[in-house]
């Protein structure tokens, strides 16, 4: 798991109680729209001070407030407000603010451990939440957007390492027990979020952590337990925070958590065992999902850090693994290189991460860098302090680990400071390691600096109510084209490492404008293609295409309230041409609730053959109407003749604690129990919509 502390350089303060609330407009859906975020002066200037530094000194970090002193400030450090000042003084308009001192804090990592006892709640709120709160609220701020990551570590260690698992410390219990957790992050949630600047992003620990099907629910219930305490509400909470102060990487691209080696899932490897996700943004866009079905409100964002996580290099592996066993295609395709994905502290070989961006991703509000890159995670042997961090083994390079992570190696760097303390040897590795690289520039490293051609040829290839669909030429390079960027309306809205891409979660009858640069491996950029505009179809619009596919569906069990659902589902050709089912894509959209983290699926009968017919669940990044999840059915091999039909496929679905379904809103579902053409059952060819409607 992450464990993560800082000291925050700031000036001495004092800070005064002052009158009222500041007054501004109303709360945005995404603070990071058209911000402006405040650097950090402090950091930036360390940044710059290293060789190569001032690459990456003008990004914005978030200032760690790890101590009461932190606030006021002391003869060495800069205080809240002064950094409040400095922001005004930029010119900023957003400051992101790390809100990090609970009692018994980070009951399970000593290295980050606190000043508060695991009873000093009183003390927590009025000595800590309390003055934040007022310094916030001074009038002279109104103009800023206050961002806080609220308690890193804190709730996801309730839910794993509080008893019953064999890293769980008796200190977690404790915390458990006595609610301080919950109760402190309730009271800051409340606290902070009833000012009318401030937008509370609670962490979600990273999907290395609460990814598996037994952590995720169970995390977005506790998630909501605390949102719900000491006066607060989900509506204090503004979205979530992926991956602080880690390493887990933001996307796999050699991987997916769909992939098979002979026959053999991936979740069977070592390194992923079991897990549902393999990196950050999906498992940020499936706990959005569950924490939706929890309560939260439809509209929360998710960040992500990635800070230290782009783990480039020369050890940055270029495609996947070798399909010899899953375990060899994963250890050789994973780009996070790490021993084992429970190490946290310090870790050798990691880099510096995608830059902060906005709206990167669909239910992204931002990648951030909440951990501002050369601030040590622990030190790697004991020192004496007065800043209440202990000596964790995690931090040792020669410690052979724990059955946190797997009795492995650590990983971690030799000498390095205590948590928080300006690590010089780590920040350079981690811009060594940059990807995307950086150099003085901002353009590739080495002795590549020429840009790829900018690609040519982009079309919108289909449309649907919520989705754009883009394809366009290769761009070309001297030395390879590593991927492009996709941009929709001037910001970032994903990545692709192919030739097309699919934007989705747009909103209806909307006009989108679109444009693509290519990346090399050396982290130039190409110019923009010119720019194309494409319309999403109106609410409830069908998809095109010229495919003469389309899906017929039956039901094949009538309850609606058992724990099983039991669609029949066959493809007719009604075209002039055979199809390559190879390309189909055959989706059953239905509601999962909020009892179970995971699905299982079953073909029972296939006239084509169950061997030939693939089966998964996709969990959507943003619950739609009678849909949360999709049943996906797909196709090895074989092809379609012109007025055929595939017959018979009867499939089953079920949680994966054999919980029930509700299904009476079930989007796809139907009462028929003899085929018929079933629109809002939807079938895709090549990933274009040719048939049905979306929910």
């Amino acid at each position: 798991m992450a464990s993560v502390a800082s000291v925050v350089l700031a000036a001495g303060l004092c800070v005064a109680a002052l009158p009222g609330t500041a007054s501004a407009a109303a709360k945005l859906d995404n603070p990071y729209v058209g911000a402006k975020p405040y650097v950090n002066p402090d950091w930036s200037a360390r940044e710059a001070a290293e060789p190569g530094g001032s690459a990456v000194a003008d990004q914005p970090t978030f200032v760690w407030l790890d101590r009461i002193a932190a606030i006021n400030g002391t003869s060495e450090a800069r205080g809240l407000k002064a950094h409040l000042d400095a922001a005004k003084a930029q010119g900023a308009n957003l400051v992101q603010l790390v809100i990090y001192d609970l009692p018994g804090r980070d009951c399970a990592a000593l290295a980050s451990n606190g000043e508060l006892g695991p009873d000093d709640l009183g003390r927590y709120e009025t000595e800590y939440i309390d003055p934040i709160a007022t310094v916030l609220a001074d009038p002279a701020y109104a103009s800023l957007r206050i961002v806080n990551l609220v308690e890193p570590d804190s709730l996801p260690n309730l839910v794993t390492n509080a008893g019953g698992t064999a890293g769980s410390t008796p200190e977690c219990a404790t915390m458990k027990s006595n609610g301080n957790y919950e109760k402190g992050v309730g009271y800051a949630l409340h606290k902070l979020g009833a000012l009318p600047n401030t937008y509370n992003y609670i962490d979600a620990g990273h999907h290395g952590w609460l990814g598996w099907d037994s952590n995720l629910v169970p995390s977005a219930q506790e998630f909501k337990k605390a949102a719900t305490t000491s006066g607060a509400t989900v509506g204090d909470v503004t979205g979530f925070i992926v991956n602080t102060a880690n390493y887990s990487a933001t996307k796999e691209p050699n991987v997916k958590i769909t992939d098979t080696v002979n026959g053999q899932t991936v979740r069977q490897s070592k390194w992923i065992d079991w897990n549902q996700y393999v990196d950050e943004t999906t498992y940020a866009q499936g706990l959005r999902t569950a924490l939706v079905a929890q309560g939260f409100d439809s509209g929360i964002g998710m960040l992500i850090d990635t800070s230290r996580n782009g783990w480039g290099g020369s050890a940055r592996p270029t495609g996947p693994g070798p399909a010899t066993s899953v375990d060899a295609y994963v250890d050789g395709g994973r780009v996070d290189r790490r021993i084992h994905a429970g190490n946290w502290c310090n870790q050798s070989g990691a880099g510096l991460g995608e830059r902060p961006a906005t709206a990167p991703d669909p239910g992204v509000d931002a990648y951030v860098w909440a951990k501002p890159p050369g601030e040590s995670d622990g030190a790697s042997k004991a020192i004496d302090n007065d800043e209440g961090k202990s000596f964790d083994r995690m931090c040792d390079p020669t410690y052979t680990g724990n059955a946190r992570n797997g009795n492995n190696p650590t990983g971690a760097l030799a000498d390095a400071p205590l948590a928080g303390h300006w690590f010089s040897a780590q920040f350079r590795q981690l811009l060594a390691n940059a990807y995307p690289p950086v150099d003085g520039s901002g353009g590739g490293t080495g002795g590549d600096t020429k840009a790829p051609t900018a690609p040519t040829g982009l079309t919108v290839s289909a449309t649907t109510a919520d989705s754009v669909s883009l394809t366009w030429t290769a761009a070309t390079d001297d030395t390879g084209v590593a991927g492009y960027d996709v941009y929709r309306d001037g910001v970032k809205a994903g990545t692709a490492t192919g030739t097309s891409y699919t934007d989705q979660g747009l909103s209806p009858a909307t006009t989108y404008r679109y444009t693509v640069k290519a990346r090399d491996a050396a982290g130039n950029v190409s110019a923009a293609s010119a720019a194309i505009a494409a319309t999403t179809k109106t609410s409830g619009g069908g998809g095109g295409g010229t495919s003469g596919l389309k899906a017929q569906y039956k039901n094949n069990d009538s309850a609606t309230g058992d724990n099983q659902i039991k669609p029949g589902l066959q493809l007719v050709n009604t075209g002039t041409g055979a199809v390559d089912l190879s390309r189909v894509t055959v989706r059953y959209w239905f509601t999962g609730e909020a009892s179970s983290a995971g699905f299982q699926t079953w073909c029972d009968y296939a006239q084509v053959g169950c061997s030939a017919v693939k089966t998964s669940v996709t969990t959507l990044s943003a619950a739609r109407t009678g849909a949360d999840h999709s049943l996906d059915v797909t196709f090895a091999s074989g092809s379609l003749a012109a007025g055929a039909n595939t017959g018979d496929i009867q499939l089953r679905l079920a949680k994966a604690d054999w919980s029930n379904f509700n299904e009476t809103d079930d989007y796809s579902r139907g009462t028929g129990t003899s085929y018929a053409d079933a629109a809002k059952v939807t079938v895709y060819v090549g990933g274009t919509l040719v048939w049905g409607t979306e929910p």
